[in-house]
């Protein structure tokens, strides 16, 4: 098992990519803290993973609220002594025209996924330097951090800005043994594909359905993605298999953004 005796967060970790991911770490050996907001998703997912064999544990903190960050890291630590990972996954998703854009909409997304992510990953950091043994540290990004895209003027620009402060933290915290990078999925089938499918399908006059049935035809892969196709990428972060690499951020897309 490539995580035997580590300590993972995964943060939105009890649906989706996040969920996914908890359960390959506790599968590697890993014991896992599955963060999300509410308290009774976290001891869910948990319970799934410790019903299939696996070490997790639920503990809920909104990533949006600074404040939390703290207890959160002080909460593993005293459950399971250690942070040796971080897969820092919890995010939102909103579309939007530039021209309807509001401060509102602008906040909701990178209160999340930009500076919600940005202090998580600060206060793990802080823990693995005082703790002296390094540590892995996964930020999760987008394809639409790579390109610009129709509706995505806000969202797009918060995960090309994850992917910017994966490089940035990546070089500072080198010199302590931590290794910092990232992974962009590309189309992946969970449930907040239900609403990217409703804001897409209503700018394009769509039907419920139409916009994510044809991005299935064209992902070069040959198929959307699912959130399974995630767990190898932050198996191979999260280990020493990746030992020599810092400040990268993995396309998992089936080929969408190529190079």
């Amino acid at each position: 098992m490539k995580l035997a005796g580590k300590v993972a967060i995964v943060t939105g970790g009890s649906k989706g990519i996040g969920l996914a991911v908890a359960k390959r770490y506790a599968e590697e050996g890993a014991t896992v803290a599955v963060v999300s907001r509410k308290q009774t998703d976290c001891d869910a997912a948990a319970a799934e993973i410790t019903s299939a064999g696996g070490k997790a544990f639920g503990i809920a903190c909104d990533v949006s609220d600074l404040s939390q960050h703290q207890a959160l890291i002080d909460a593993v630590v005293e459950k399971a002594g250690k942070v040796d990972i971080l897969f820092n996954n919890a995010g939102v998703f909103d579309a939007r025209l530039l021209l309807d854009l509001t401060e509102e909409h602008w906040d909701y997304v990178w209160d999340i996924n930009v500076k919600g992510a940005a202090f998580m990953l600060q206060k793990a950091a802080q823990q693995m330097v005082k703790q002296g043994h390094g540590g892995r540290i996964i930020n999760v990004s987008s394809e639409a951090g790579r390109r610009g895209a129709r509706l995505c003027f806000h969202y797009g620009a918060g995960k090309a800005a994850l992917i910017h402060m994966t490089q940035t933290a990546a070089f500072e915290l080198a010199e302590h043994g931590i290794n910092v990078n990232g992974i962009a999925p590309g189309v992946i089938d969970t449930d907040m594909w239900v609403k990217v499918d409703r804001q897409f399908g209503e700018d394009a006059g769509k039907e419920p359905g139409q916009v994510k049935a044809e991005l299935d035809k064209i992902v070069p892969y040959g198929r959307f993605g699912v959130v399974e196709d995630m767990t190898g990428a932050a198996v191979f972060l999260a280990s020493e298999d990746s030992e020599y690499m810092i400040a990268q951020t993995l396309n998992v897309d089936g080929g969408r953004v190529p190079g």
